[in-house]
């Protein structure tokens, strides 16, 4: 691949665990010498009490290529909570990457030149959950943040995809207030 590529974004949804343990990432990834280079060294900068952004590593100085950095949707205010997001999840989300590198999602030659950013969802509830199963939660959302990069990648879904099935889908949280569930 040769294109430069500029900024792609895309997220995904993978469950599969207990309540709370669902990933639903939404990645941004482009080439680090314009606006997303901008957007990462500032998010790199800027840290943000609660919203604390750290990079995507494999353990203790071990970071990734693509370079990426993680930033939680949610406001981090407990320990084990903090653990948890920057233990099994920050490590997923390394392997995800660099899985994401291994299937030729993205190109072995552009790691050095491209980062990524994830906006991490992890639930809040997971702190509650007894027994936490931290491989269950590690490989659903080392799952979720391959198959967002893959997304972003690829342009999915397309437009024409979108526009043949837009009056198919209904958001779940929208189907739940017409059910009364919420």
């Amino acid at each position: 691949m040769s294109d430069k590529i500029v900024m792609r974004v895309a997220e995904a949804l993978v469950a599969g665990g207990p309540p709370g343990t669902a990933a639903e990432p939404e990645i941004a990834i482009g080439e680090m010498d314009g606006p997303m280079g901008v957007a990462f060294a500032t998010l790199l900068g800027d840290q943000v009490k609660g919203h604390t952004r750290v990079l995507a590593i494999l353990n203790t100085d071990v970071m990734v290529r693509p370079a990426t950095i993680m930033v939680s949707k949610v406001t981090v205010k407990d320990p084990k909570y903090t653990n948890i997001l920057m233990g099994t999840v920050q490590a997923a989300i390394a392997n995800g990457v660099l899985d994401a590198v291994r299937c030729g999602d993205i190109p072995k030659e552009k790691v050095n030149d491209i980062g990524i950013i994830v906006s991490v969802w992890l639930a809040p509830t997971v702190v509650d959950i007894e027994n936490l199963d931290h491989q269950k939660l590690f490989d659903i959302h080392r799952e979720a943040t391959a198959k967002a990069i893959k997304k972003a990648m690829n342009n999915e879904p397309s437009i024409d995809w979108l526009l043949e099935n837009q009056d198919k889908i209904t958001h779940k949280y929208f189907q739940m207030g017409l059910d009364g569930k919420i």
